[in-house]
């Protein structure tokens, strides 16, 4: 039992480490199966979420470009693989999902 402990203690370690909000965001972005195309640091379907903050890193309306992408979708930013709109995520979470994303470096 101890050993399982241990083993599970070592996988949460990273969600941990977050802050309370991030670890919120997270979760959030995993509610809304954002994880199945989007990584935090490797390109999978679409872009790694560092690599969109990087791209978006300065500009003053980044949260609301990307709130947009998240719920309208986009293509031709990233290759060729368009990104389908996200209807099951309202305005708030969009915001709430690109600040997060945006907070990624």
């Amino acid at each position: 039992m101890n050993r399982a402990l241990a083993v599970l203690a070592a996988s949460l370690a990273p969600l941990l480490a977050l802050p309370g909000s991030a670890f919120a965001d997270q979760a959030l972005a995993q509610a809304k199966n954002c994880f199945s195309c989007h990584a935090v640091d490797k390109k999978l379907v679409g872009p790694a979420y560092k690599e969109v903050a990087a791209k978006y890193a300065g500009q003053k309306d980044a949260v609301d470009k990307l709130a947009a992408k998240i719920m309208k979708g986009g293509s031709g930013v990233w290759g060729p693989v368009p990104m389908p709109a996200n209807t099951q995520v309202n305005e708030a979470e969009a915001k709430k999902l690109a600040a997060w994303v945006l907070s990624l470096k």
